[in-house]
């Protein structure tokens, strides 16, 4: 079995710029592929995973990935389903994201002994003569073609900057040198990013009058077409320090049961007929998939280690275990321990603020040990907690905090 038919078994393929070319390709060669990520943030996130899956089965199959970091086209910003300009970045923020970026990548990617290459186009965007790039990439771009392209189209009403109609001739342009410095021949990318991408092919095809290819992997939504990866606290990052362990996978064990088989077998290396069998599992038994999901993503993500933790932390608070050890614990000082409730909890960042406690308690959404608090002035006192100085909190319905004396 080719790469193509395992990326076309587990759902990944959207769309392919030549579908027959394509495919006896990857049967019969073993090419340089690229993905491009733009250091937007200090850490990838869920919306990043599955082109990282993506890219990840390419490597096992044998053919060479490059990560290409967009330390050039950051400076722009992709404007592809963006209904104003980005935040302009400064390259400072640029460069502290692009180091991030790098180490959370090697969880998937081996990038020993020129297994994969690590590219950044501010290396050549950012020295590129505004005059020869028109007359070398610009004379072959039309107007016309790129005012009819899906990620122009949402802007039309509010305006769309020069600055950001460029990115598409930067994205194409990356692709190109690629080509001329590794014999890269397919990009690969999220489905928003197909009109960016057939533009680079395009401009490949008749400047080299050379073969080039690109496909696009589908975005991450659930079964009714919402877009996965948002919680509470906004983006579902991949970073540990942004969402913890056992968030990221509380997040995954509770994905409703319509969205199990698909998330198994875009976020998970399991067999494709495991797959199918957790998927089929029905009414109460699906939750046992939801499990095996959430240890299997959290593993890829954080390592055993940090999977296991985060399993025994669920186990603990809904499967009836006593190991509390590994719940999200808030270390508080022992005098503390009398201190009101929303006071610890909003200096915690439980709360974002304490209007948003107050409106939990009112809601009877904030449990205290066993009792559901309604008092929002109520304060914590030293009889509460436990012999090992401990106290469960809950949030809403499944989110548990311990708090801790030092």
């Amino acid at each position: 079995m080719s790469v193509f038919d395992v990326l076309s078994e587990r759902g990944f393929i959207k769309q392919m710029s030549h579908e027959n070319e394509i495919k006896e390709l990857l049967e019969k060669e073993k090419i340089t592929f690229y993905i491009g990520f733009d250091p937007t943030a200090d850490s990838l996130h869920v919306g990043h995973f599955i082109a990282l899956m993506m890219m990840s089965h390419m490597q096992r199959a044998g053919h060479r990935p490059i990560v290409l970091l967009g330390g050039g086209t950051g400076m722009v910003g992709d404007p592809s389903g963006k209904d104003e300009m980005r935040k302009m970045l400064t390259p400072e923020f640029i460069a502290h994201n692009i180091e991030c970026f790098k180490k959370q990548m090697s969880r998937f990617i081996d990038f020993s002994e020129g297994k994969a290459i690590i590219a950044n186009n501010a290396d050549w965007l950012l020295n590129l003569n505004y005059v020869n790039l028109l007359r070398e990439v610009g004379v072959h771009f039309s107007v016309n073609r790129m005012l009819t392209a899906e990620c122009f189209k949402k802007r039309w009403e509010k305006g769309l900057t020069f600055f950001e109609f460029n990115y598409m001739i930067m994205q194409s342009y990356d692709f190109w040198k690629l080509h001329q410095d590794y014999g890269c021949v397919m990009e690969l990318g999220g489905d928003d990013q197909w009109s960016n991408m057939l533009a680079g092919v395009e401009l490949i095809r008749r400047k080299e009058q050379k073969p080039a290819y690109c496909m696009t992997c589908k975005l991450l939504t659930t079964s009714d077409g919402r877009k996965m990866g948002k919680t509470e606290k906004g983006a579902l990052w991949l970073d540990a320090e942004k969402t913890s362990p056992y968030d990221f996978y509380q997040y995954w064990r509770n994905v409703d049961d319509g969205d199990v088989e698909n998330c198994l077998s875009l976020l998970t290396y399991l067999p494709i007929d495991e797959v199918r069998r957790l998927a089929s599992l029905k009414d109460a038994a699906i939750n046992e998939a939801k499990k095996v999901l959430a240890y299997e993503v959290t593993k890829l993500v954080h390592g055993e280690e940090e999977a296991r933790k985060a399993q025994e932390a669920a186990e603990a608070l809904f499967g009836g275990g006593v190991n509390l050890d590994n719940v999200p614990t808030i270390e508080i000082a022992a005098e503390q321990m009398s201190a009101k409730v929303i006071d610890v909890l909003t200096a915690a960042k439980v709360f974002s603020s304490k209007r948003e406690a107050r409106q939990m308690i009112a809601q009877g959404g904030l449990t205290v040990k066993d009792a559901v608090l309604s008092d929002p002035e109520a304060a914590l006192n030293p009889g509460l907690f436990d012999a090992d100085k401990s106290l469960l909190i809950r949030k809403g319905k499944k989110k548990y905090f311990r708090l801790l004396v030092k």
